[in-house]
Parts: structure tokens; sequence; C-alpha cells
């Protein structure tokens, strides 16, 4: 026979556990109690609560505003920009900066008729030394030795006398300019051969000089004919297609060298 008091015991017993356990679901749902739910990146701090999207009838001025700009500022790939004037290269382009020109050209037209049989004498006048000279380089199809040796001493380099072969070409393209301007006085030279020290120096200093000279060869001269438009020598030079040259009406002188055929 089952005692009365043993039944009230185990109501009771069944009762504490029934709370007991109605007591820890009630932690777990509740926000203040001891459990925190994780926050996930874009979701509301309560994951119970959805995020509803209201319909496009019910969307705000700001809103439509907003989703016009995401839709304008879409990423694009953005064009290159190059700076300055680009400039294709091309052989010809390295070549004329090699030897200091802009562009290989062609002579403005047709040569003109050069005098093959007179003697060929220069009459010269040093810029930076004002020594003079007076020579006949060339006669009876043939040049001469000594008049060359003369000539190589006065285009010397003024910086340190440093001296070298130059081109006897160089003084038939000078003579042949003169024929054609109709030139008789004395030639001013500015420049003529630079021995490697002195054209590093002025590649240094000045944007206009090119580290590879034809100076440094020997068959460059940078000369004026005093009371002649540096124009008319430009283009008398020109016509003989025989070598660059190169127009400097600011300094007033004219390039002639025996280089690849050019203009600048």
């Amino acid at each position: 026979m089952q005692q009365p008091g043993a039944g009230m015991r185990f109501h009771l017993l069944s009762l504490a556990v029934l709370l007991a356990f109605a007591g820890t679901s009630a932690a777990q749902t509740n926000p203040a109690g001891p459990v925190t739910p994780e926050v996930l990146r874009g979701t509301t701090a309560d994951p119970a609560t959805k995020k509803t999207t209201p319909p496009a009838s019910q969307k705000t001025a700001s809103q439509k505003t907003t989703s016009q700009k995401a839709a304008i500022q879409k990423p694009t790939t953005k064009p290159v920009v190059q700076r300055g004037n680009a400039q294709r290269t091309t052989p010809e382009t390295l070549r004329a900066a090699r030897y200091g020109g802009f562009a290989p050209a062609q002579p403005p037209g047709p040569p003109p008729p050069l005098d093959t049989t007179s003697p060929r004498s220069l009459s010269l006048v040093s810029f930076n030394t004002q020594e003079t000279l007076t020579v006949t380089y060339w006669s009876n199809g043939a040049y001469h030795r000594d008049a060359l040796d003369k000539l190589n001493h006065f285009l010397r380099d003024s910086r340190d006398n440093a001296l070298t072969e130059m081109d006897p070409l160089l003084f038939d393209v000078l003579w042949h300019t003169m024929q054609i301007v109709g030139y008789g006085g004395s030639i001013e030279v500015l420049s003529a051969f630079r021995s490697p020290t002195t054209n590093a120096w002025l590649a240094s200093v000045s944007r206009g000089v090119a580290r590879d000279s034809q100076h440094m060869n020997g068959n460059a001269m940078d000369i004026r004919f005093p009371g002649v438009p540096v124009f008319k020598i430009r283009q008398a030079a020109r016509a003989l297609n025989m070598g660059g040259v190169g127009f400097y009406p600011r300094s007033g002188f004219v390039h002639l060298d025996t280089g690849p055929v050019r203009y600048w």
C-alpha cells in the first residue's frame, strides 16, 4: 500500500523539474538574459527582426536619387591620358635625335649647279680666340695638305686646344654655301671641333647640345656670314643636300655638318 506522503513528494518533485526547465527556456529567449545573440554584419541587431523592403511605389525621393546616382556612377575603365604631345618613335626620329635634328628631310628643290673647277679659298675669324686665317685648301682637283693642317689647328677646341682631322668635305659645304649666297667676306666661326670633355660640359649646361654631337667627329661648324641674314645661309646650305643644317635665328648662326641629311 502506497503511503500518502510519498505521492505528494513525487508531484512536488515533478513540478520543480518543470519550473526549472521553463526558466532555462525563458533565459535563452530573453535579450537581457546571460546569452547575447551574435550580430551579423548587414543584419539588424535582433536576428528575429526581418528587414522589409517597401514597394517601389513607396520609395522616397532620396532613395530614388540615390538609386539614380548609383546607376550613373558605375565603375568604368579610365582611359590612359598622355601628357604633352606624344611623338611616335621611328628609326628616322631616333636617328634625328642622335644627330641633333628633329627629322631627316628632303631638300627644298633640285640642287643648284656647283662650281667644281675653281680654286676654293676660305677666310675665317674665330669668335672665341679672334684669330684669323685665309687659305686656299683645294685647287686643280686636289686638297692641299698644308692648308688642311692650318685649318685643323684653327678649328681646334679653344677650351683645351685639342684638335683633330677635320672632314675636308665640310669645307666644301661651307665654300659652296658661300657661292650660292654670293658672299665673299670673312666667315665667323663660333664653334668647330669639340673634345669629348668640352662637349659633355656644354651638354650639361645647354639643352641644345647633343651628347654625341657631330662636332666631336670633326665634321661640324657653327658659322655666321656677317651682314647676311641667317635664313639665307640656311636656305643655301639646305639646297646642297650634303649634310645636316641647323637654324638658330635667335643666336644668329647656322650649324653645318657632313652627317646624315636632316634639318632643324
